[in-house]
Parts: structure tokens; C-alpha cells; sequence
């Protein structure tokens, strides 16, 4: 088992929504279908400014409580039909991917997000993970990076600051979803960068300073 391996070696883990992928053009298209199949306004611009948090947190501005379940499954339902092909990669993503390989290391994706639906974006855009882990938000995400000894957690919103911090990994923060770079440093981030085309350099220092160490 991928877990089971041993923790000495480097295991870097990233969040996906707004950190791999700029997932807002694809989540404001389910949005739209879903508006459309149930008849009820959302305002999915509004909706693609709050990425990261678990899907529900998003629907129960929208639907009533007793709905939101199953406006949820609905959602998943039509998330692939939707939202898979609008969705690009982010600047520096697959190379952010590679610099671990390079280094010898393991690329995990822990996210919030429906697993089969991150699997989805990730094959569409030919970005391969060693493991993709769903359904974990904030905190909970500390439950896969220490299942897999990751050292270091890469994000863009203060949950999956939080999330590193749980799980003792390094947090790194990039500044491409909807916290500011302010935002993450007082959440705790240890490192933030603008977007991950400044992984790589970082990952090699970081790289260089452990083996000193």
C-alpha cells in the first residue's frame, strides 16, 4: 500500500480546487445546470468566489435544509457532464507535479472535493498523482497526509493551512484562490508563494536545507 511506505521519503501533498485547477469556470457550469434542473436561482459567480470548502457549505445558500443532501448528490451527477472539460490547469501546476518526481518524492492530491470527480479533472488534464484522496476539508485533511507521510501540504485557502498544521506537514500556500497572501500568513502558513511556478525553486531549497540538516 502507497501509505505504508516508508515516511523518510518525500511526500509532498496539494489541494486541487484553485491550487492544481482553476476549477471556477467548471463548478460555475454544474452550477448553472443544477439552477437549471431544479428551477432555483444560485448565483454561481457569487458561488465561485467561496472555493475550498466543502460543497454543502455552498448549497444551503441556496436550498433549504432538508435538500441539501440530495441537491448534492444531484450536483455530483452532473458535475462530469459539466464542469470536467471547461477546467484548465493552474500556471506552474504539472510542473509543481514533476519537481517532486524529480526529487525523487511522491505528489498526493488531498482535497474536499466528490474523489471520483478530482480523479476525473485530474486524468482530463494529464496530471498523475500517486494518490488522490476526497472528501476531506480543513482539519480532516491532516488524516491522509499522515496516512501517507507528507512533509509538506500545498494550498490555497487558511482551511488547508489549518489541515498542514493538523497533520505537522510544512505548509506552503499559494495565492491563487480566495484568501490573500495576508489571509494564509495569520492562518499559519509557513511559506506563501504568488502561484506554484515558484514551487520548483522552492521545493529545491527546501530539498537542499533538509539534506544539510
Amino acid at each position: 500500500m502507497a501509505g505504508m511506505s516508508s515516511h523518510s521519503a518525500l511526500t509532498v501533498g496539494f489541494d486541487l480546487d484553485m491550487t492544481l485547477i482553476d476549477s471556477r469556470p467548471g463548478i460555475k457550469a454544474a452550477y448553472e445546470a443544477l439552477s437549471a434542473r431544479t428551477g432555483t436561482y444560485i448565483d454561481s459567480d457569487l458561488a465561485i468566489t467561496r472555493l475550498g470548502p466543502p460543497l454543502e457549505q455552498e448549497l444551503v445558500h441556496w436550498f433549504p435544509d432538508e435538500r441539501v443532501e440530495e441537491m448534492g448528490e444531484l450536483y455530483r451527477e452532473l458535475y462530469p457532464e459539466y464542469a470536467i472539460a471547461p477546467t484548465p490547469a493552474m500556471k506552474g501546476a504539472r510542473e509543481a507535479i514533476e519537481a517532486v518526481r524529480r526529487a525523487g518524492g511522491r505528489a498526493i492530491v488531498v482535497t474536499a472535493k466528490h474523489e471520483p470527480n478530482a480523479k476525473l479533472h485530474l486524468s482530463h488534464l494529464g496530471i498523475e498523482a500517486d494518490a488522490v484522496i476526497g472528501w476531506l476539508w480543513a482539519e480532516a485533511k491532516a488524516e491522509a497526509l499522515r496516512e501517507y507521510g507528507a512533509t509538506v501540504y500545498v494550498g490555497d485557502h487558511t482551511g488547508d493551512v489549518r489541515g498542514a498544521r493538523t497533520a505537522g506537514a510544512l505548509s506552503v500556500a499559494v495565492a491563487t484562490g480566495p484568501c490573500a497572501m495576508d489571509e494564509l500568513l495569520a492562518a499559519g502558513a509557513d511559506v506563501v508563494l504568488d502561484d506554484l511556478t515558484a514551487f520548483p525553486a522552492w521545493l529545491s531549497g527546501y530539498i537542499g536545507g533538509r539534506t544539510a540538516g
